[in-house]
């Protein structure tokens, strides 16, 4: 099923490396949703597949828990659904990061140096790792 994402043997090995939970995951419950909504992003096939190659731990996340809320909360800081999709295949580790703890206090700081939500969007599309940094 990976194959068909348009992932070569080495990706669908690296992506097994990284998470041998995989094989054991449903098809219908955790791996297709997942792809569907990245597609829904706007992701096709090839960066469906790069974007699962570097962080398969997003088949952990709940769409409803845990992906969707984040996508919102980017939505509402100003940016469109090609631009998270843009910024999760750069960085997909965002979206494991937790809202109240590690991404609204990041963009809060960005925001008390005067930046504005527009800004603090451009900044993550261009640079989304910056999430990251404490």
């Amino acid at each position: 099923w990976l194959k068909g994402l348009v992932m070569d043997d080495s990706q669908v090995a690296k992506t097994i490396l990284r998470r041998p939970q995989l094989t054991v995951y449903s098809l219908e419950e955790n791996l297709k949703p997942t792809v569907q909504w990245l597609k829904g992003l706007g992701m096709d096939n090839s960066l469906v597949a790069e974007t699962i190659t570097k962080h398969p731990q997003l088949f952990d996340l709940s769409l409803e828990d845990n992906l969707k809320p984040r996508v919102k909360w980017l939505n509402d800081l100003g940016m469109h659904d090609s631009q998270v999709a843009k910024t999760i295949v750069k960085f997909p580790q965002l979206m494991s990061y937790s809202l109240e703890a590690n991404l609204k206090p990041r963009v809060q700081w960005l925001k008390d140096l005067g930046m504005e939500d527009s800004q603090v969007a451009t900044a993550i599309v261009k640079f989304p790792q910056l999430m990251s940094y404490s």
